[in-house]
């Protein structure tokens, strides 16, 4: 991630939990309720997530609100006011967070203990009391899932879709620099550094790919996690390449038509490319290859040994692909490749 995106990502992370606690107080002074500045707590500790994760904890918050507040009243009902309130706070903390670690209610401890501290240092547990901070908790929640309502959902799906030009570019610029080692004049020194750098950016990619997925209620951006993966995949399948290709001492025959072959694969390593035309190139070659005469010369048989690898492996790279189309559901189908300005599939 680049230093500017992420001071951005910072600055709008900033601003949304100091509105979103700012306001939460405000609404609680409003209403008149006391401890108004926990709504705030409630608010930043709920906005920090993204907007599934706000749902399930908020959720999570309001089940384990009335789970506090009767271990509360069972702890302040044992200790019958005698206990100092340091040991009655921290039985309750004990068996609190015991539940909740039992319950899978992990993130909801802070709140939980604010509660308690409020319940038990009170010692009210009057309908009132008890509605003063559930309303804390319900106003913290509701500016916390209003702000993450409006997260930047296109900003997230932006990102995404830049990705998936600039790795397609990326890929077919590899592919190419592949194909030089089968042409003795080619300059390749960068290519090792070319992968890492493609590889880093396609994991940057699937990152924001899973920041879309968890910050919208749609279920088709699934598309690009799987995008993303697979590409991975094929980066890791040309990662073998180069280090088959660098193993070729001489340049026999067919290594004309190999190379051939990896810049015809490049020219259609894109998203909307169905493999299937390469694949029955890749076919024929194979054939072709077994119609070739013997080699001559241990040299030559190594070196064709290492071009019929290289065959297998593109092989390999243009079945992730095949592969991934084939996993596509029908909405996703209708999105991406159904669309009208969905390129024109060779």
């Amino acid at each position: 991630m680049n230093k500017k995106l992420q001071l951005t990502r910072y600055l709008a992370g900033a601003a949304k939990i100091a509105i979103g606690s700012a306001v939460a107080i405000l609404v609680a002074e409003v209403l008149q309720l006391d401890n108004v500045t926990s709504a705030g707590t409630v608010a930043l500790l709920t906005a920090v997530t993204t907007k599934w994760e706000t749902i399930k904890l908020s959720v999570n918050r309001i089940l384990a609100f009335f789970v506090s507040v009767a271990l509360a009243w069972v702890v302040s009902l044992v200790s019958g006011g005698e206990w100092n309130i340091w040991i009655t706070y921290g039985v309750f903390l004990f068996f609190m967070v015991f539940l909740c670690h039992l319950l899978g209610w992990k993130s909801t401890i802070s709140v939980n203990a604010i509660i308690g501290m409020h319940l038990l240092t009170s010692g009210d547990y009057s309908p009132a009391f008890i509605l003063n901070e559930f309303l804390l908790i319900f106003i913290g929640i509701v500016c916390a899932i209003v702000l993450n309502l409006y997260n930047g959902t296109k900003h997230f799906h932006s990102r995404p879709v830049e990705g998936i030009t600039e790795t397609d570019n990326g890929m077919q610029l590899m592919l190419r620099e592949l194909a030089g080692y089968l042409t003795p004049t080619e300059q390749r020194y960068e290519v090792w550094d070319d992968l890492t750098k493609l590889d880093k950016t396609l994991h940057f990619y699937l990152s924001e790919a899973y920041r879309y997925q968890d910050n919208t209620f749609q279920s088709h951006p699934q598309y690009y996690i799987d995008y993303f993966a697979m590409r991975i995949k094929q980066c890791t399948i040309l990662r073998n390449l180069h280090a088959e290709l660098r193993q070729v001492r001489s340049i026999p025959d067919q290594a004309e038509t190999v190379r051939e072959f990896i810049l015809y694969t490049a020219a259609y390593a894109q998203e909307h490319n169905l493999p299937s035309k390469q694949m029955e190139r890749l076919d024929q070659i194979f054939l072709e290859m077994k119609e070739e005469p013997l080699p001559q010369s241990r040299e030559e048989f190594e070196s064709r040994a290492i071009l019929y690898h290289v065959l297998m492996d593109l092989q390999d790279f243009l079945a992730c692909k095949q592969s991934f189309i084939e996993g596509l559901d029908e909405k996703q189908r209708k999105i991406y490749w159904d669309a009208p300005e969905a390129p024109e599939k060779p």
